[in-house]
Protein backbone atom coordinates (compact mmCIF):
# COMPACT_ATOMS: atom_id res chain seq x y z
CA UNK A 1 0.00 0.00 0.00
CA UNK A 2 1.21 3.57 -1.00
CA UNK A 3 -0.48 5.24 1.95
CA UNK A 4 -2.18 3.27 4.94
CA UNK A 5 -3.88 5.25 7.68
CA UNK A 6 -4.30 3.12 11.39
CA UNK A 7 -6.55 4.56 14.10
CA UNK A 8 -6.23 8.07 12.81
CA UNK A 9 -7.98 10.44 15.17
CA UNK A 10 -7.72 14.22 15.18
CA UNK A 11 -8.86 16.36 18.40
CA UNK A 12 -9.23 20.51 18.85
CA UNK A 13 -8.73 21.52 22.06
CA UNK A 14 -11.13 24.09 23.43
CA UNK A 15 -14.34 24.86 25.77
CA UNK A 16 -15.31 22.29 28.00
CA UNK A 17 -14.92 19.30 25.92
CA UNK A 18 -12.19 19.06 23.21
CA UNK A 19 -13.73 18.58 19.62
CA UNK A 20 -13.33 15.33 17.97
CA UNK A 21 -13.22 15.57 14.06
CA UNK A 22 -11.86 12.12 12.96
CA UNK A 23 -12.55 9.29 14.97
CA UNK A 24 -10.14 6.24 14.42
CA UNK A 25 -9.98 6.08 10.66
CA UNK A 26 -8.39 2.80 9.20
CA UNK A 27 -7.61 3.62 5.42
CA UNK A 28 -5.07 2.35 3.02
CA UNK A 29 -5.04 3.21 -0.65
CA UNK A 30 -2.70 0.98 -3.26
CA UNK A 31 -0.32 2.56 -5.37
CA UNK A 32 -1.92 3.73 -8.59
CA UNK A 33 -5.46 3.57 -7.09
CA UNK A 34 -8.35 6.31 -6.64
CA UNK A 35 -9.69 6.15 -3.21
CA UNK A 36 -12.98 8.50 -3.67
CA UNK A 37 -14.13 10.16 0.33
CA UNK A 38 -17.53 10.63 -0.01
CA UNK A 39 -19.64 12.45 3.01
CA UNK A 40 -21.49 15.65 3.37
CA UNK A 41 -20.40 18.78 5.00
CA UNK A 42 -18.57 18.51 8.53
CA UNK A 43 -17.82 14.95 8.42
CA UNK A 44 -13.77 14.77 8.29
CA UNK A 45 -13.21 14.66 4.71
CA UNK A 46 -11.25 17.59 4.98
CA UNK A 47 -9.31 17.22 8.18
CA UNK A 48 -8.48 13.79 7.47
CA UNK A 49 -6.61 15.43 4.12
CA UNK A 50 -4.98 18.02 5.56
CA UNK A 51 -3.74 15.57 8.53
CA UNK A 52 -1.94 13.64 5.89
CA UNK A 53 -0.39 16.58 4.69
CA UNK A 54 1.27 18.12 7.97
CA UNK A 55 -1.11 21.22 7.38
CA UNK A 56 -3.61 21.42 10.78
CA UNK A 57 -3.26 24.02 12.58
CA UNK A 58 -0.71 23.55 15.74
CA UNK A 59 -3.48 23.08 18.39
CA UNK A 60 -5.18 20.34 16.90
CA UNK A 61 -4.23 16.72 18.43
CA UNK A 62 -3.29 13.85 15.64
CA UNK A 63 -3.15 9.87 16.52
CA UNK A 64 -2.72 6.78 14.97
CA UNK A 65 -0.26 6.15 12.26
CA UNK A 66 -0.15 7.91 8.73
CA UNK A 67 2.09 5.67 6.83
CA UNK A 68 3.45 6.59 3.28
CA UNK A 69 5.89 4.54 1.10
CA UNK A 70 8.85 6.59 0.44
CA UNK A 71 12.13 5.61 -1.50
CA UNK A 72 11.24 1.63 -1.22
CA UNK A 73 10.40 2.12 2.85
CA UNK A 74 7.23 3.15 5.11
CA UNK A 75 7.45 6.40 7.48
CA UNK A 76 5.18 7.30 9.72
CA UNK A 77 4.34 10.59 8.77
CA UNK A 78 3.40 11.35 12.45
CA UNK A 79 6.48 10.72 13.52
CA UNK A 80 8.74 12.88 10.89
CA UNK A 81 9.59 17.06 11.80
CA UNK A 82 8.34 19.57 10.11
CA UNK A 83 11.47 19.96 8.13
CA UNK A 84 11.09 16.18 7.02
CA UNK A 85 7.35 16.95 6.10
CA UNK A 86 8.21 19.97 4.27
CA UNK A 87 10.69 17.97 2.20
CA UNK A 88 7.64 15.02 1.37
CA UNK A 89 4.79 17.92 0.72
CA UNK A 90 4.79 19.10 -2.73
CA UNK A 91 7.41 16.58 -3.99
CA UNK A 92 6.24 12.87 -2.91
CA UNK A 93 2.92 14.04 -2.01
CA UNK A 94 0.81 16.88 -3.31
CA UNK A 95 -2.63 18.49 -2.46
CA UNK A 96 -5.73 20.52 -4.80
CA UNK A 97 -7.21 22.65 -2.98
CA UNK A 98 -11.10 23.58 -3.57
CA UNK A 99 -11.15 27.36 -3.75
CA UNK A 100 -7.93 28.00 -5.91
CA UNK A 101 -8.81 31.85 -6.28
CA UNK A 102 -7.90 31.99 -2.07
CA UNK A 103 -5.14 29.10 -2.26
CA UNK A 104 -3.23 30.88 -4.99
CA UNK A 105 -1.06 34.04 -4.24
CA UNK A 106 -3.33 36.80 -5.98
CA UNK A 107 -0.07 39.11 -6.19
CA UNK A 108 1.80 36.80 -7.99
CA UNK A 109 2.10 35.61 -11.73
CA UNK A 110 0.92 31.86 -11.87
CA UNK A 111 4.13 30.48 -13.73
CA UNK A 112 6.05 31.81 -10.81
CA UNK A 113 4.39 30.20 -8.87
CA UNK A 114 4.67 26.95 -10.15
CA UNK A 115 8.47 27.78 -10.12
CA UNK A 116 8.35 28.48 -6.65
CA UNK A 117 7.00 25.00 -5.81
CA UNK A 118 9.91 23.28 -8.29
CA UNK A 119 12.76 25.60 -6.78
CA UNK A 120 11.55 24.63 -3.16
CA UNK A 121 12.49 20.59 -3.58
CA UNK A 122 14.67 21.12 -7.16
CA UNK A 123 18.23 23.33 -7.09
CA UNK A 124 17.51 24.92 -10.18
CA UNK A 125 17.98 28.11 -11.67
CA UNK A 126 14.97 31.12 -11.86
CA UNK A 127 15.12 30.10 -16.04
CA UNK A 128 15.21 26.01 -15.63
CA UNK A 129 12.26 26.38 -13.01
CA UNK A 130 10.16 28.21 -15.26
CA UNK A 131 10.75 26.09 -18.01
CA UNK A 132 9.00 23.50 -16.05
CA UNK A 133 6.27 25.79 -15.21
CA UNK A 134 5.63 26.30 -18.68
CA UNK A 135 5.80 22.33 -19.54
CA UNK A 136 3.22 21.56 -16.64
CA UNK A 137 0.78 24.14 -17.82
CA UNK A 138 1.02 22.44 -21.30
CA UNK A 139 0.39 19.39 -19.61
CA UNK A 140 -2.84 20.61 -17.73
CA UNK A 141 -4.23 21.69 -21.43
CA UNK A 142 -3.62 25.47 -21.01
CA UNK A 143 -3.39 26.86 -24.30
CA UNK A 144 -0.55 29.32 -25.20
CA UNK A 145 1.08 28.46 -21.70
CA UNK A 146 4.25 30.97 -22.37
CA UNK A 147 1.65 33.83 -22.33
CA UNK A 148 -0.55 32.57 -19.56
CA UNK A 149 2.70 31.96 -17.32
CA UNK A 150 2.43 35.39 -17.00
CA UNK A 151 -1.25 35.98 -16.23
CA UNK A 152 -2.22 36.44 -12.28
CA UNK A 153 -5.12 34.96 -11.57
CA UNK A 154 -7.85 37.17 -11.52
CA UNK A 155 -6.94 37.19 -15.12
CA UNK A 156 -8.00 33.59 -15.36
CA UNK A 157 -11.51 31.78 -15.76
CA UNK A 158 -12.60 29.55 -12.80
CA UNK A 159 -11.43 26.31 -14.83
CA UNK A 160 -8.14 27.86 -15.60
CA UNK A 161 -7.14 28.59 -12.51
CA UNK A 162 -7.94 25.24 -11.01
CA UNK A 163 -5.67 23.76 -13.70
CA UNK A 164 -3.06 25.75 -12.36
CA UNK A 165 -3.42 24.12 -9.18
CA UNK A 166 -3.25 21.02 -10.65
CA UNK A 167 -0.26 21.85 -12.72
CA UNK A 168 1.56 22.92 -9.58
CA UNK A 169 0.49 19.97 -7.94
CA UNK A 170 2.16 17.55 -10.60
CA UNK A 171 4.92 19.99 -11.85
CA UNK A 172 7.48 17.62 -8.81
CA UNK A 173 6.00 14.31 -10.18
CA UNK A 174 4.46 12.95 -6.42
CA UNK A 175 3.12 9.73 -6.21
CA UNK A 176 0.54 10.58 -3.96
CA UNK A 177 -2.30 13.41 -5.24
CA UNK A 178 -5.07 14.63 -2.65
CA UNK A 179 -8.22 16.16 -4.55
CA UNK A 180 -10.36 18.12 -2.09
CA UNK A 181 -13.34 19.10 -4.11
CA UNK A 182 -11.45 19.84 -7.11
CA UNK A 183 -14.90 20.52 -8.95
CA UNK A 184 -16.70 22.07 -6.51
CA UNK A 185 -16.95 25.74 -7.34
CA UNK A 186 -17.49 24.76 -11.34
CA UNK A 187 -20.09 24.31 -13.83
CA UNK A 188 -20.77 20.75 -14.91
CA UNK A 189 -19.16 21.20 -18.34
CA UNK A 190 -15.60 22.24 -16.77
CA UNK A 191 -16.21 19.58 -14.03
CA UNK A 192 -16.39 17.30 -16.74
CA UNK A 193 -13.09 18.83 -18.45
CA UNK A 194 -11.09 18.50 -15.02
CA UNK A 195 -12.30 15.04 -14.32
CA UNK A 196 -11.08 13.95 -17.52
CA UNK A 197 -7.77 16.06 -17.04
CA UNK A 198 -7.19 13.75 -13.78
CA UNK A 199 -7.71 11.00 -15.37
CA UNK A 200 -5.36 11.54 -18.21
CA UNK A 201 -2.48 12.79 -15.91
CA UNK A 202 -3.32 9.85 -13.57
CA UNK A 203 -2.32 6.91 -16.07
CA UNK A 204 0.71 9.19 -17.84
CA UNK A 205 2.36 9.98 -14.11
CA UNK A 206 0.95 6.49 -12.22
CA UNK A 207 -0.69 8.45 -9.66
CA UNK A 208 -2.50 7.59 -6.55
CA UNK A 209 -5.04 9.30 -6.03
CA UNK A 210 -7.33 10.75 -2.71
CA UNK A 211 -10.18 12.17 -4.19
CA UNK A 212 -12.84 14.01 -1.71
CA UNK A 213 -16.28 14.99 -2.78
CA UNK A 214 -19.54 15.12 -1.66
CA UNK A 215 -21.13 14.69 -5.01
CA UNK A 216 -21.60 11.44 -5.62
CA UNK A 217 -21.82 11.22 -9.34
CA UNK A 218 -18.37 12.74 -9.60
CA UNK A 219 -16.86 10.33 -7.45
CA UNK A 220 -18.61 7.49 -9.65
CA UNK A 221 -16.86 8.82 -12.50
CA UNK A 222 -13.33 8.48 -11.18
CA UNK A 223 -12.87 6.34 -8.13
CA UNK A 224 -12.01 2.77 -8.18
CA UNK A 225 -13.05 2.48 -4.37
CA UNK A 226 -15.41 4.62 -2.01
CA UNK A 227 -14.88 5.86 1.77
CA UNK A 228 -18.04 6.90 2.92
CA UNK A 229 -17.46 9.26 6.36
CA UNK A 230 -20.18 10.61 8.73
CA UNK A 231 -19.39 12.62 12.08
CA UNK A 232 -15.89 11.94 11.61
CA UNK A 233 -16.66 7.91 11.32
CA UNK A 234 -16.05 5.89 8.55
CA UNK A 235 -19.31 3.69 7.92
CA UNK A 236 -18.73 2.09 4.81
CA UNK A 237 -15.92 1.41 2.35
CA UNK A 238 -16.01 -1.09 -1.13
CA UNK A 239 -15.93 -0.56 -4.35
CA UNK A 240 -17.16 2.25 -6.32
CA UNK A 241 -19.69 -0.73 -7.57
CA UNK A 242 -20.50 -2.35 -5.05
CA UNK A 243 -20.97 1.13 -2.93
CA UNK A 244 -23.51 2.33 -5.58
CA UNK A 245 -25.55 -0.94 -6.46
CA UNK A 246 -25.53 -2.42 -3.41
CA UNK A 247 -24.64 0.26 -0.56
CA UNK A 248 -24.96 -1.31 2.78
CA UNK A 249 -24.91 1.59 5.61
CA UNK A 250 -28.35 2.89 5.71
CA UNK A 251 -26.58 6.62 5.66
CA UNK A 252 -24.88 5.50 2.12
CA UNK A 253 -28.55 4.12 1.09
CA UNK A 254 -30.06 7.63 1.84
CA UNK A 255 -27.23 9.93 0.33
CA UNK A 256 -27.63 7.77 -2.85
CA UNK A 257 -31.72 8.35 -2.84
CA UNK A 258 -31.28 11.64 -2.72
CA UNK A 259 -29.17 12.15 -6.23
CA UNK A 260 -31.59 12.52 -9.00
CA UNK A 261 -31.55 10.15 -12.45
CA UNK A 262 -33.14 10.05 -15.36
CA UNK A 263 -35.71 7.70 -14.37
CA UNK A 264 -36.63 10.40 -11.13
CA UNK A 265 -40.29 11.67 -11.47
CA UNK A 266 -39.98 15.17 -11.87
CA UNK A 267 -43.66 15.71 -10.07
CA UNK A 268 -42.32 13.95 -6.57
CA UNK A 269 -40.01 15.78 -4.33
CA UNK A 270 -36.31 13.40 -4.12
CA UNK A 271 -35.93 11.19 -0.43
CA UNK A 272 -34.30 13.60 2.17
CA UNK A 273 -32.77 11.99 5.60
CA UNK A 274 -34.51 13.01 8.29
CA UNK A 275 -32.83 15.30 10.85
CA UNK A 276 -29.28 16.56 10.94
CA UNK A 277 -25.73 15.90 11.59
CA UNK A 278 -24.84 15.30 15.62
CA UNK A 279 -22.91 18.29 17.29
CA UNK A 280 -19.20 17.88 17.75
CA UNK A 281 -18.77 18.72 20.54
CA UNK A 282 -21.72 16.32 22.02
CA UNK A 283 -21.86 13.35 19.69
CA UNK A 284 -24.36 10.37 20.85
CA UNK A 285 -22.79 7.61 22.78
CA UNK A 286 -23.36 4.78 20.30
CA UNK A 287 -23.72 4.97 16.25
CA UNK A 288 -23.59 9.01 15.69
CA UNK A 289 -26.59 7.96 12.67
CA UNK A 290 -28.48 6.32 15.02
CA UNK A 291 -31.14 9.30 15.51
CA UNK A 292 -31.68 9.52 11.72
CA UNK A 293 -31.87 5.72 10.99
CA UNK A 294 -34.61 3.44 10.28
CA UNK A 295 -32.67 1.22 10.89
CA UNK A 296 -31.81 1.30 14.22
CA UNK A 297 -32.02 -1.26 17.01
CA UNK A 298 -31.52 -0.60 20.84
CA UNK A 299 -27.45 -1.63 20.72
CA UNK A 300 -27.10 1.26 18.22
CA UNK A 301 -27.69 3.92 20.64
CA UNK A 302 -25.49 2.23 23.45
CA UNK A 303 -22.44 1.46 21.42
CA UNK A 304 -20.40 2.27 18.28
CA UNK A 305 -20.10 -0.68 15.73
CA UNK A 306 -17.62 -1.97 14.60
CA UNK A 307 -16.71 -2.18 10.69
CA UNK A 308 -18.08 -5.69 9.45
CA UNK A 309 -17.20 -7.10 6.05
CA UNK A 310 -20.44 -7.69 3.79
CA UNK A 311 -18.84 -9.08 1.25
CA UNK A 312 -15.47 -9.61 -0.14
CA UNK A 313 -13.45 -6.19 0.38
CA UNK A 314 -17.04 -4.31 1.46
CA UNK A 315 -17.06 -2.96 4.96
CA UNK A 316 -20.02 -1.52 6.79
CA UNK A 317 -20.20 0.02 10.51
CA UNK A 318 -23.84 -1.21 10.56
CA UNK A 319 -25.19 -4.40 13.12
CA UNK A 320 -28.39 -4.12 10.95
CA UNK A 321 -26.89 -4.28 7.29
CA UNK A 322 -24.05 -7.06 8.38
CA UNK A 323 -26.46 -9.20 9.72
CA UNK A 324 -28.74 -9.59 6.51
Amino acid sequence: MLLELRNLSVNFPGGPHPVTAVKGIDLAIARGEVLGLVGESGSGKSVTSLAIMGLLPPQARVSGEILLETNGSREDLLGLSREEIRRLRGSRMAMIFQEPMTALNPVMRVGEQIAEAVRAHRRLSRQQSSSLAVDALRQVAIDHPEQRASDYPHQLSGGMRQRVMIAMAIVNRPTLLIADEPTTALDVTIQAQILELLGKLRTQFGLTMLFISHDLAVVAGIADRVAVMYAGNLVELGPRNEIFRMPAHPYTRGLLKAVPTLSTERNRPLPTIEGSVPGVEAPPPGCPFEPRCDWRIPECARDLPPLAEVSPGHWARCPVATAR
